[in-house]
């Protein structure tokens, strides 16, 4: 049997790999003609992609996992600094760097095919949202170069319309003594084909906000490139996103397959080098009730400062609700992940006496594994950054969001779940990542809590009805199996 091989790469961080990776099982398992590459770009501050990379290679004489590789390529200088002035800049360089690499690696395989007929034949290149500069390398070789995107179909929507809202921007908005733009007009809205209700200008990334920096041009070169591709694979489902499905699904753009949802239900827990750490906060729930605890986790690039984790651990006693308290250290960079505090650190953050006095109720530690703790019947509701991967995950187990974004586009995330889809909660919509300068109040967070515990049964009923729904999509007839068939 004639084998097809695809080549996929991604931005070297795990919210983009996990996803890619979980595709390429998909792919590789629905049709055996397939198998597939996966190229890893080496990060040496991220040693936690390596120990996933690892673990899955280590997958690979298994039946469901023998068509897909993996292949580290060679490192690169990083960009230097005079280069880059944001964190987008500086990633976008770092892949670009590596476009020799993937040529060769490409290259190499469409010659192993031309020297033997058993070999595979290199069908096509997947990338991600931010690795659009290997798309030249896909031209080049002269093999079908498609987009693969992890987060919802209505940011697909709003990367696409970017040029509209770039001229929006340069005519509506001026720069604060913050370096965001601003409307000029309090009222000001925009209007975005993939979202149903106009969007207010504080849900936008901070990236898009920042006008003046190089991320900015990098978000707009990103978008424009998605046009140039064969077609675009996102991580979402019809019964979760049909408005935004069916708007950008129109003539003249790629073909839009959405497949979702993508998940790795084992999770970290199989793989992570500290699980063995953790055995103990996952026995924690299984003496707890069903549906009575409440789990506040901000992803792998989440993370706060004293001032916020202070008015976090008063919202909680304030509400009395049992808790699960998921508490990372602010990363050194913006290229290292958050870290875990000490025991004594912890204790010295949090008000005095705390974790006395909610040891009863309540359980503070570091790194969980989320997917896990999300699958457990004592779960009740999810305080979450809104990352694309956790929304999926919390709605696979029916677990109702209480938002509150940070980063990327996670406050779109927030206003599509809360004003579009009615699947979560508000404590913010705009909250960003300002390392203390925004708090938000412990009122805030237990209004949140409670609405999120108590108090609001459509929400739940919502979120239940999308669990069964979700599933169904992947299942033999369900709308994500057939899009992936196509």
């Amino acid at each position: 049997m004639k084998k097809f091989r695809v080549v996929l790469i991604c931005t070297p961080e795990m919210g983009n790999l996990v996803p890619l990776v979980e595709f390429a099982h998909l792919l590789t398992n629905r049709d055996r003609r397939f198998c597939a590459t996966v190229l890893i770009m080496t990060v040496p501050e991220r040693p936690i992609v390596n120990a996933y990379v690892k673990s899955r290679d280590a997958l690979a004489t298994t039946t469901d996992a023998h068509n897909i590789n993996f292949v580290y390529l060679p490192s690169v200088d990083p960009p230097s600094p005079d280069q880059y002035k944001s964190t987008l800049g500086y990633l976008s360089l770092f892949i670009e760097k590596h476009k020799p690499h993937v040529k060769n690696e490409i290259t190499n395989l469409i010659q192993t095919e031309s020297d033997s007929e058993d070999s595979d034949r290199v069908a096509g290149l997947f990338i991600d949202m931010f690795c659009t500069s290997m798309t030249d390398v896909a031209n080049q070789l002269g093999i079908p170069c498609y987009l693969y995107f992890a987060s919802p179909a209505s940011f697909l929507g709003f990367m696409l319309h970017f040029p509209n809202i770039d001229a929006q921007i340069a005519n509506e908005f001026v720069e604060s003594n913050t370096d965001f733009f601003v409307p000029k007009d309090s009222t000001t809205e925009l209007v975005i084909p993939s979202f149903a209700n106009p969007l207010p200008p504080s849900v936008l990334p901070s990236t898009v906000l920042k006008r003046k920096r190089d991320g900015y041009v990098w978000y707009l070169r990103h978008a424009a490139r998605y046009m140039e591709t064969e077609g675009i694979v996102v991580n979402t489902f019809q019964e979760l996103e049909p408005y935004a499905i069916e708007s950008i699904s129109v003539n003249g753009m790629p073909p839009v397959y959405p497949i979702g949802p993508v998940l790795d239900l084992n999770g970290p827990a199989q793989w992570h080098p500290d699980r063995v750490h953790h055995e103990s906060i996952m026995k924690w729930p299984d003496d707890q009730p069903p549906s009575s605890v409440v789990f506040l986790c901000f992803g792998s690039m989440g993370s706060f400062v004293g001032p916020q984790l202070r008015e976090i651990a008063i919202g909680l006693q304030r509400v009395g609700f049992r808790f699960l308290w998921s508490i990372r250290e602010p990363s050194k960079s913006k290229i290292y992940l958050p870290g875990e505090y000490t025991n004594l650190k912890v204790k010295e953050m949090l008000p005095e006496g705390f974790l006395n006095r909610t040891a009863g109720v309540g359980l503070v530690c570091g790194w969980v594994p989320q997917v896990t703790i999300l699958s457990h019947q004592a779960i009740g509701g999810f305080v979450s950054h809104c990352g694309w991967n956790s929304v999926l995950e919390s709605l696979w187990y029916g677990v109702p969001i209480a938002t509150w974004p940070l980063y990327a586009e996670q406050q779109m995330n927030a206003f599509e779940l809360v004003k579009e889809l009615r699947l979560a909660v508000e404590i913010r919509l705009d909250y960003r990542d300002g390392r203390g300068s925004d708090l938000v109040s412990a009122e805030e967070i237990e209004w949140g809590l409670r609405r999120l515990m108590d108090g609001d049964d459509e929400v739940r009923k919502k979120v239940k009805e999308m669990r069964e729904k979700s599933r169904t999509a992947v299942m033999e007839e369900g709308s994500s199996n057939k899009s992936l068939g196509s």
